[in-house]
Protein backbone atom coordinates (compact mmCIF):
# COMPACT_ATOMS: atom_id res chain seq x y z
CA UNK A 1 0.00 0.00 0.00
CA UNK A 2 1.08 3.64 -0.83
CA UNK A 3 1.73 5.17 2.31
CA UNK A 4 0.90 9.21 1.31
CA UNK A 5 2.04 12.23 3.58
CA UNK A 6 -1.14 13.82 5.40
CA UNK A 7 -0.52 17.68 5.58
CA UNK A 8 -2.89 19.05 9.07
CA UNK A 9 -3.64 22.80 7.08
CA UNK A 10 -4.91 20.84 4.44
CA UNK A 11 -6.62 18.27 5.83
CA UNK A 12 -8.50 21.05 7.84
CA UNK A 13 -9.80 22.94 5.26
CA UNK A 14 -12.26 19.59 4.85
CA UNK A 15 -15.20 19.50 6.88
CA UNK A 16 -15.46 15.95 8.94
CA UNK A 17 -17.97 13.68 7.84
CA UNK A 18 -20.45 12.53 10.54
CA UNK A 19 -20.28 9.05 12.23
CA UNK A 20 -22.52 7.78 9.98
CA UNK A 21 -21.70 9.56 7.02
CA UNK A 22 -18.21 8.05 7.56
CA UNK A 23 -19.53 4.33 8.17
CA UNK A 24 -22.07 4.65 4.81
CA UNK A 25 -18.74 5.80 2.88
CA UNK A 26 -17.25 2.76 4.02
CA UNK A 27 -20.20 0.01 3.70
CA UNK A 28 -19.86 1.50 0.08
CA UNK A 29 -16.27 0.86 -0.25
CA UNK A 30 -15.87 -2.12 0.99
CA UNK A 31 -19.38 -3.23 -1.18
CA UNK A 32 -17.59 -2.02 -4.74
CA UNK A 33 -14.17 -3.54 -3.67
CA UNK A 34 -12.38 -0.67 -5.19
CA UNK A 35 -12.64 3.29 -5.15
CA UNK A 36 -13.98 4.41 -8.04
CA UNK A 37 -12.44 7.86 -7.68
CA UNK A 38 -8.78 8.11 -7.40
CA UNK A 39 -7.28 10.07 -4.40
CA UNK A 40 -5.88 13.23 -5.27
CA UNK A 41 -2.30 13.85 -4.56
CA UNK A 42 0.62 16.76 -4.60
CA UNK A 43 4.16 14.94 -5.09
CA UNK A 44 3.23 12.45 -2.28
CA UNK A 45 1.39 14.66 0.23
CA UNK A 46 -2.83 13.74 -0.31
CA UNK A 47 -5.01 16.66 -0.94
CA UNK A 48 -8.64 15.04 -1.27
CA UNK A 49 -9.89 11.65 0.05
CA UNK A 50 -8.76 11.85 3.92
CA UNK A 51 -11.67 10.25 5.08
CA UNK A 52 -11.56 7.38 2.32
CA UNK A 53 -7.57 6.68 2.68
CA UNK A 54 -8.19 6.42 6.49
CA UNK A 55 -10.76 3.76 5.53
CA UNK A 56 -7.94 2.31 3.34
CA UNK A 57 -5.60 1.93 5.99
CA UNK A 58 -8.25 -0.30 7.84
CA UNK A 59 -8.62 -2.04 4.39
CA UNK A 60 -5.34 -2.84 2.95
CA UNK A 61 -6.85 -5.40 0.43
CA UNK A 62 -8.96 -2.52 -0.92
CA UNK A 63 -7.50 -1.57 -4.68
CA UNK A 64 -7.05 2.23 -5.22
CA UNK A 65 -5.46 4.74 -7.36
CA UNK A 66 -4.20 7.98 -7.24
CA UNK A 67 -4.16 10.87 -9.61
CA UNK A 68 -1.50 13.79 -9.24
CA UNK A 69 -2.29 17.31 -9.83
CA UNK A 70 0.71 20.02 -10.70
CA UNK A 71 0.11 22.13 -8.39
CA UNK A 72 3.26 24.68 -7.40
CA UNK A 73 2.69 26.15 -4.48
CA UNK A 74 0.60 25.13 -1.11
CA UNK A 75 -1.54 28.48 -1.96
CA UNK A 76 -2.67 26.45 -5.01
CA UNK A 77 -3.14 23.32 -3.34
CA UNK A 78 -5.62 25.25 -1.08
CA UNK A 79 -7.03 27.24 -2.90
CA UNK A 80 -8.44 24.00 -5.08
CA UNK A 81 -9.44 22.42 -1.74
CA UNK A 82 -11.63 25.26 -1.24
CA UNK A 83 -13.34 25.16 -4.30
CA UNK A 84 -13.81 21.83 -4.99
CA UNK A 85 -15.45 21.11 -0.81
CA UNK A 86 -17.49 23.96 -2.26
CA UNK A 87 -19.44 21.48 -4.52
CA UNK A 88 -20.29 19.37 -1.74
CA UNK A 89 -24.14 19.65 -1.65
CA UNK A 90 -24.38 19.06 2.45
CA UNK A 91 -22.05 21.72 3.69
CA UNK A 92 -23.86 23.71 6.50
CA UNK A 93 -23.90 27.45 6.04
CA UNK A 94 -21.11 28.50 8.36
CA UNK A 95 -18.85 25.52 6.19
CA UNK A 96 -19.70 27.43 3.02
CA UNK A 97 -18.93 30.42 4.45
CA UNK A 98 -15.42 29.45 6.10
CA UNK A 99 -14.75 28.17 2.77
CA UNK A 100 -15.34 31.03 0.56
CA UNK A 101 -13.78 33.29 3.15
CA UNK A 102 -10.57 31.15 2.82
CA UNK A 103 -10.32 30.62 -1.10
CA UNK A 104 -10.87 34.55 -1.41
CA UNK A 105 -8.26 35.28 1.18
CA UNK A 106 -5.66 32.65 -0.43
CA UNK A 107 -6.41 33.63 -4.02
CA UNK A 108 -6.06 37.40 -3.29
CA UNK A 109 -2.86 37.08 -1.65
CA UNK A 110 -0.97 34.98 -4.01
CA UNK A 111 2.39 36.31 -4.95
CA UNK A 112 1.90 39.35 -7.54
CA UNK A 113 -1.90 39.09 -6.52
CA UNK A 114 -3.15 37.61 -9.88
CA UNK A 115 -6.55 35.61 -9.03
CA UNK A 116 -6.39 34.59 -12.68
CA UNK A 117 -3.22 33.13 -12.84
CA UNK A 118 -3.54 29.17 -12.60
CA UNK A 119 -0.31 28.43 -10.97
CA UNK A 120 1.83 30.70 -8.84
CA UNK A 121 6.11 30.19 -8.79
CA UNK A 122 6.49 31.16 -5.32
CA UNK A 123 5.02 30.86 -2.34
CA UNK A 124 4.07 33.79 0.47
CA UNK A 125 4.12 32.89 4.40
CA UNK A 126 1.74 34.64 6.24
CA UNK A 127 2.64 36.18 9.36
CA UNK A 128 0.16 36.91 12.81
CA UNK A 129 -0.26 40.87 11.81
CA UNK A 130 -1.13 40.46 8.21
CA UNK A 131 -4.50 38.56 9.21
CA UNK A 132 -5.58 41.39 10.51
CA UNK A 133 -6.88 43.34 7.74
CA UNK A 134 -7.92 46.98 8.13
CA UNK A 135 -10.93 47.65 6.52
CA UNK A 136 -9.62 51.84 5.97
CA UNK A 137 -7.88 50.30 3.44
CA UNK A 138 -9.78 49.86 -0.29
CA UNK A 139 -9.74 46.71 -2.24
CA UNK A 140 -7.39 46.84 -5.08
CA UNK A 141 -8.69 46.31 -9.03
CA UNK A 142 -7.20 42.91 -8.48
CA UNK A 143 -8.80 42.03 -5.24
CA UNK A 144 -12.35 43.36 -6.23
CA UNK A 145 -12.01 41.57 -9.52
CA UNK A 146 -10.89 38.01 -7.76
CA UNK A 147 -13.98 38.58 -5.62
CA UNK A 148 -16.40 38.97 -8.08
CA UNK A 149 -15.10 35.76 -9.32
CA UNK A 150 -15.48 34.32 -6.41
CA UNK A 151 -19.45 35.28 -6.07
CA UNK A 152 -20.13 34.26 -9.20
CA UNK A 153 -18.79 30.86 -9.08
CA UNK A 154 -20.81 29.94 -5.63
CA UNK A 155 -23.97 32.06 -6.70
CA UNK A 156 -23.35 34.47 -3.79
CA UNK A 157 -22.94 38.37 -3.38
CA UNK A 158 -19.23 39.77 -3.75
CA UNK A 159 -20.35 41.28 0.33
CA UNK A 160 -21.04 37.77 1.14
CA UNK A 161 -17.60 36.94 0.04
CA UNK A 162 -15.65 40.14 1.85
CA UNK A 163 -17.55 38.81 5.16
CA UNK A 164 -16.58 35.23 4.91
CA UNK A 165 -12.84 36.11 4.60
CA UNK A 166 -13.49 37.90 7.97
CA UNK A 167 -15.94 34.99 9.52
CA UNK A 168 -12.88 32.51 8.15
CA UNK A 169 -10.17 34.38 10.09
CA UNK A 170 -11.64 34.51 13.70
CA UNK A 171 -12.51 30.79 13.58
CA UNK A 172 -9.26 30.54 12.66
CA UNK A 173 -7.54 32.58 15.63
CA UNK A 174 -10.21 30.90 18.06
CA UNK A 175 -9.04 27.80 16.96
CA UNK A 176 -5.89 28.64 17.22
CA UNK A 177 -6.52 30.08 21.17
CA UNK A 178 -8.89 27.10 21.73
CA UNK A 179 -8.43 23.92 20.05
CA UNK A 180 -11.66 21.74 18.73
CA UNK A 181 -13.64 25.27 18.31
CA UNK A 182 -12.90 25.63 14.47
CA UNK A 183 -15.19 22.13 14.27
CA UNK A 184 -17.94 23.45 16.72
CA UNK A 185 -18.34 26.02 14.89
CA UNK A 186 -18.48 25.18 11.69
CA UNK A 187 -20.63 22.08 12.80
CA UNK A 188 -23.15 24.63 14.23
CA UNK A 189 -22.58 22.99 17.49
CA UNK A 190 -21.53 26.33 18.63
CA UNK A 191 -23.25 29.64 17.91
CA UNK A 192 -21.22 32.46 17.79
CA UNK A 193 -22.08 35.85 16.37
CA UNK A 194 -20.67 36.75 12.61
CA UNK A 195 -19.73 40.27 14.42
CA UNK A 196 -18.16 38.87 17.12
CA UNK A 197 -15.64 36.51 14.80
CA UNK A 198 -15.16 39.39 12.74
CA UNK A 199 -14.05 41.61 15.62
CA UNK A 200 -11.62 38.69 16.55
CA UNK A 201 -10.44 39.14 12.60
CA UNK A 202 -9.50 42.31 12.89
CA UNK A 203 -7.91 42.60 16.78
CA UNK A 204 -4.17 43.11 17.26
CA UNK A 205 -2.32 40.00 18.18
CA UNK A 206 -2.51 41.27 22.01
CA UNK A 207 -5.89 41.59 22.34
CA UNK A 208 -7.32 38.57 20.77
CA UNK A 209 -7.06 35.98 24.17
CA UNK A 210 -8.93 38.94 25.59
CA UNK A 211 -11.60 39.14 22.92
CA UNK A 212 -12.18 35.18 22.90
CA UNK A 213 -12.57 35.07 26.70
CA UNK A 214 -14.96 37.57 26.12
CA UNK A 215 -16.97 36.06 23.92
CA UNK A 216 -16.66 32.56 25.35
CA UNK A 217 -17.39 34.07 28.95
CA UNK A 218 -20.09 37.18 28.95
CA UNK A 219 -21.05 36.16 32.02
CA UNK A 220 -17.05 36.89 33.72
CA UNK A 221 -17.48 40.37 32.53
CA UNK A 222 -17.16 43.06 35.18
CA UNK A 223 -20.31 46.00 34.46
CA UNK A 224 -18.66 49.45 32.97
CA UNK A 225 -17.28 52.17 35.70
CA UNK A 226 -18.26 55.53 35.39
CA UNK A 227 -15.33 57.99 34.31
CA UNK A 228 -13.05 58.90 37.37
CA UNK A 229 -15.43 62.40 37.37
CA UNK A 230 -18.33 60.44 38.13
CA UNK A 231 -20.05 61.19 34.79
CA UNK A 232 -21.28 58.15 32.69
CA UNK A 233 -19.23 57.29 30.23
CA UNK A 234 -19.83 59.18 26.55
CA UNK A 235 -21.65 57.50 23.37
CA UNK A 236 -18.70 55.41 21.86
CA UNK A 237 -16.12 55.87 24.51
CA UNK A 238 -17.16 53.04 27.35
CA UNK A 239 -14.05 52.40 29.47
CA UNK A 240 -13.10 48.76 28.26
CA UNK A 241 -15.30 46.28 30.87
CA UNK A 242 -11.66 43.98 32.13
CA UNK A 243 -12.35 40.37 32.80
CA UNK A 244 -13.68 39.79 35.97
CA UNK A 245 -11.04 39.45 38.69
CA UNK A 246 -10.43 36.58 41.27
CA UNK A 247 -9.97 37.68 44.30
CA UNK A 248 -7.28 35.25 46.37
CA UNK A 249 -7.42 34.71 49.91
CA UNK A 250 -3.18 34.42 49.80
CA UNK A 251 -2.90 37.33 47.82
CA UNK A 252 -2.01 38.97 51.29
CA UNK A 253 0.76 39.77 54.23
CA UNK A 254 -0.19 36.33 55.87
CA UNK A 255 1.97 34.59 53.30
CA UNK A 256 5.70 35.26 52.28
CA UNK A 257 6.19 37.37 49.35
CA UNK A 258 8.28 34.70 47.16
CA UNK A 259 5.57 32.14 47.52
CA UNK A 260 2.28 34.46 47.31
CA UNK A 261 2.34 34.74 43.47
CA UNK A 262 2.63 30.94 43.10
CA UNK A 263 -0.18 30.61 45.81
CA UNK A 264 -2.63 33.08 43.52
CA UNK A 265 -1.40 31.68 39.98
CA UNK A 266 -2.43 28.03 41.22
CA UNK A 267 -5.91 29.19 42.78
CA UNK A 268 -6.69 31.03 39.12
CA UNK A 269 -5.73 27.78 37.46
CA UNK A 270 -7.70 25.58 39.10
CA UNK A 271 -10.31 28.03 39.10
CA UNK A 272 -10.32 28.78 35.20
CA UNK A 273 -10.08 24.77 34.87
CA UNK A 274 -13.89 24.83 36.83
CA UNK A 275 -15.77 27.99 35.25
CA UNK A 276 -13.96 26.18 31.43
CA UNK A 277 -15.27 22.66 32.56
CA UNK A 278 -18.95 23.77 33.51
CA UNK A 279 -19.01 25.69 29.84
CA UNK A 280 -17.85 22.88 28.13
CA UNK A 281 -20.35 20.57 29.99
CA UNK A 282 -22.76 23.30 29.05
CA UNK A 283 -21.58 22.56 25.79
CA UNK A 284 -22.39 19.06 25.48
CA UNK A 285 -25.09 17.91 22.89
CA UNK A 286 -27.19 15.64 24.03
CA UNK A 287 -25.64 12.77 22.17
CA UNK A 288 -22.90 13.07 24.36
CA UNK A 289 -21.92 9.51 26.13
CA UNK A 290 -21.98 9.83 30.24
CA UNK A 291 -19.35 6.99 30.09
CA UNK A 292 -16.84 8.78 28.65
CA UNK A 293 -17.19 12.57 30.24
CA UNK A 294 -17.25 10.39 33.50
CA UNK A 295 -13.89 8.80 32.11
CA UNK A 296 -12.58 11.91 31.58
CA UNK A 297 -13.41 13.30 34.89
CA UNK A 298 -12.11 10.11 36.51
CA UNK A 299 -8.58 10.74 34.80
CA UNK A 300 -8.34 13.86 36.29
CA UNK A 301 -9.52 12.59 39.62
CA UNK A 302 -6.29 10.19 39.48
CA UNK A 303 -4.27 13.10 38.24
CA UNK A 304 -4.94 15.13 41.21
CA UNK A 305 -4.92 12.16 43.83
CA UNK A 306 -1.01 11.02 42.68
CA UNK A 307 -0.13 14.85 43.09
CA UNK A 308 -1.50 14.66 46.49
CA UNK A 309 0.00 11.92 47.65
CA UNK A 310 3.54 12.91 45.87
CA UNK A 311 2.92 16.51 48.00
CA UNK A 312 2.33 14.11 51.11
CA UNK A 313 5.43 12.17 50.61
CA UNK A 314 7.27 15.05 50.36
CA UNK A 315 6.33 16.47 53.59
CA UNK A 316 7.05 13.15 55.23
CA UNK A 317 10.39 13.34 54.00
CA UNK A 318 11.61 16.89 54.52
Amino acid sequence: MINLKIDPEFQNQIPPLTDDEYRQLEENILKEGKLLSPLIVWNNTLVDGHNRYAILQKHPEIYFSTMPLPFESREEVLAWICKNQLGRRNLTPEQKKFLVGKQYSIEHRKPGGNGNNQYTTATQETVPEELCQNDTIPPTNTEMSIRKKIAEQHHVSESYVSRSEKFMKGVEIMEELVPGMQEKILSGQTKIRDADLHRLAKADYIDRQKIVDEILYPERKVEPKPNTNGAPPEPGKAPYMPMQKIESVYDSDAYPKEVRYEYVALEHITTRFRTEFDYQLKMMPDNAQREVILEIIHKHKEYLASLESALAEDEQTA
